[in-house]
């Protein structure tokens, strides 16, 4: 199909949050029925809405391809139906609360969502049980479909042979890239001192000070300490593990222990349940690395590299040895969050990281540089580039899993659309004169 299934199900809760109001503007009609399932005007309408205001509009014919879209979930989903495919409960509501998690966080609270729909968080996810398990349903279905295609190396060889030379991809810059960190370590008097402030502050709200104005005042969060230290709702899996299960824990206005997470140290007061989502506030102080510390991180690393320099240890075993960043498991090689491989292209690499790198030669190493962990706490490492590609038209020599995925995906979407003409052609499919001009890929209409 021309937009995957995906691109649907990402848009789902916007295009149904708006469903009421374009309902009101037009007069709905039922455009197309698929065994027992129908297209109404409003799905395609809506849909269009929301692709006119993302820039996803590509043609004139839109309507039509929005259709043959909804076609194809709608018998994706009738065939799930005569094949008994079940979902499960649990699967609907962990779906459910994975959507409305995300939307919240892109609206700002639970608060705004309910406002904005105009109805409570439980009957907007009964409003969405059923889409979400019918979409659930046509995944699993497709899933069925492509499961066992298989690609081999001779099929790939085909593939790439048959694409015109001046058609090839081109592929950016890619670049391998390891790091040794030293971090040093927090002072037992800093964390001590860090404590002992925390728990000053969580006697003071106890004795009947305002929490929100200490967080206000003290709170080292800059999203949050200017809200009183309000997170906003959220629930089991979007916050750090130790701070979950302190605010989980708490009752209406209890104020938590001092706790410990990557980010630092906290107390946290319970606001307000909401079946399974809390609102929470907190006040976040982080202990500071001392000076003299850091200076003897980055006095180790330059011994790190005057011994790599001198070729008396490699790279790699040298961040297996010294590392204290995660990634020395990996002999130092970075692993890119967004593919779950070890390369990058340019633009995935944090500015700070690019500049050191994009002055050195594959094999070479920096000399030691400041950073930042993930947790935002300071740290020296030696940055090494193991291998950069320039930009080319793709090749089987140096590009082949791009052009293997490549040869598999269009071996599924041919498998699609067969499967498509052979359930179409079996199934009751009806479509109003109006769209029946309209030039589908797959063959709707027989």
């Amino acid at each position: 199909m021309k937009k995957t299934l995906l691109v649907l199900i990402i848009i789902f809760f916007s295009i149904t949050i708006q469903r009421s109001i374009a309902q009101e503007k037009i007069v709905d009609q039922i455009v197309a029925i698929v065994g027992a399932n129908i297209v109404k005007l409003s799905d395609i309408e809506t849909q269009y809405s929301q692709y006119m205001a993302q820039g996803l509009l590509k043609g004139e014919n839109e309507k039509c391809n929005i259709l043959e879209e909804l076609l194809f979930q709608k018998l994706l989903l009738n065939q799930a139906q005569l094949d008994s495919i079940v979902i499960s409960d649990n699967q609907i509501e962990s779906e459910l609360d994975r959507r409305l998690r995300y939307f919240i966080k892109q609206i700002g609270s639970q608060e705004k969502l309910e406002e904005y729909y105009n109805k409570s968080i439980v009957e907007i996810k009964f409003e969405f049980r059923e889409a979400i398990k019918e979409q659930l349903l046509a995944q699993n279905m497709q899933s069925k479909i492509t499961e066992n295609i298989k690609i081999t190396p001779s099929e790939v060889k085909t593939f790439y042979n048959n694409i015109p030379k001046d058609s090839l991809p081109l592929i950016p810059s890619v670049v391998e890239i390891g790091q040794i960190v030293k971090q040093p370590p927090l002072s037992i008097e800093e964390t001590k001192y860090i404590k002992e402030k925390l728990t000053g502050f969580r006697d003071r709200v106890l004795k009947g000070e305002n929490f929100s104005a200490l967080a206000v005042l003290y709170s080292e969060d800059p999203g949050s300490a200017k809200k009183g230290g309000e997170l906003g709702f959220f629930g089991k899996g979007e916050m750090f593990p130790e701070f979950e299960a302190a605010s989980f824990a708490l009752k209406a206005n209890d104020v938590s222990p001092v706790i410990e997470t990557k980010a630092g140290f906290h107390i946290i007061q319970l606001i307000e349940r909401r079946g399974e989502m809390i609102n929470v506030k907190h006040i976040l102080l982080m202990p500071k690395v001392a000076p003299e510390d850091l200076s003897k991180a980055k006095i180790s690393l330059d011994t790190i590299y005057a011994a790599m320099e001198s070729k008396k240890i490699s790279f790699a075993d040298a961040a297996l040895k010294y590392s204290d960043d995660p990634s020395k498991a990996n002999k130092g090689i970075m692993v890119n969050p967004q593919s779950g491989s070890s390369k990058f292209k340019p633009d995935e690499l944090d500015p700070s990281v690019f500049f050191v790198i994009d002055k050195l030669k594959n094999g070479e190493f920096s000399k030691p540089v400041p950073m930042k962990t993930e947790d935002g706490k300071q740290a020296y490492r030696i940055l090494y580039l193991k291998s950069k590609t320039e930009p080319h038209r793709a090749n089987l020599n140096d590009d082949y899993d791009s052009i293997q995925e490549m040869a598999l995906n269009e071996k599924r979407s041919k498998a699609i659309a067969e499967w498509i003409n052979v359930k179409a052609a079996a199934t009751y499919i009806n479509i109003v004169d109006e769209f029946k001009k309209c030039n589908f890929q797959s063959k709707w209409i027989n």
